[in-house]
């Protein structure tokens, strides 16, 4: 009976060993992921579904602003409240021989240079060696300290300077991706300036 009794703790002390490694080997490789991330490449693709006070800005800059349009915006500036929503497109490109990988992401709107607003997104992304991977980040804010003082010709100014693809000289970006390892939440040290890179296409 004692013999049984020593080759079971003696299994049960191998197993919990083998179960440690694994933990510290997965752990590991999480940390190796985050600080793969230094490496990669940030490019800001295109914006999305953009919208102001619920009005598709591509109809605005497009000139296909109707009067329910004008009065969305006039509505929502008389409210003192301006949303706006848009999905920022982000290809991170991996050139290294390792995954790269997060688990949330801070990020900073910055509007004419100066920060502006900020948030989270807790959408996990791995980012294959040697591949890009197209993130998606959806980024809310409230316009409305920019126009409580010119009113709806700054609100036109501003939606005017929306390109195309849904990016605008006016609005960058600045973004901190996160991982959590075990129990703890790592971010990378600094934040990280998303611009779009001159000839790519969005």
């Amino acid at each position: 009976m004692k013999k049984r009794f020593l080759r079971i703790f003696a299994i049960v002390g191998v197993c919990t060993t083998l179960s440690a490694c694994s933990v510290l080997s997965s752990l590991a490789d999480q940390a190796v992921g985050l600080a793969n991330l230094a490496n990669c490449e940030y490019n800001l693709k295109n914006v999305s579904n953009l919208t102001v006070a619920g009005v598709n800005v591509k109809n605005l800059t497009n000139g296909n602003i109707t009067a329910g349009d004008v009065l969305k915006l006039t509505t929502a500036l008389v409210s003192k409240a301006v949303p706006m929503a848009m999905n920022v497109n982000i290809d991170i490109k991996n050139p290294t021989t390792t995954n790269a990988a997060l688990t949330a992401m801070d990020w900073i709107l910055d509007i004419d240079g100066s920060q502006f607003a900020q948030g989270n997104s807790s959408k996990g992304v791995t980012v294959t060696k040697q591949a890009t991977t197209t993130v998606p980040l959806g980024v809310n804010t409230d316009l409305y300290s920019m126009f409580s003082k010119d009113g709806i010709n700054s609100l036109k100014n501003f939606v005017s300077s929306f390109k195309n693809d849904g990016t605008s000289s006016k609005v960058g970006l600045r973004i901190k991706p996160l991982l959590s390892v075990g129990t703890y939440t790592v971010p990378m040290p600094n934040y990280i300036k998303v611009e779009k890179k001159t000839g790519s296409q969005g």
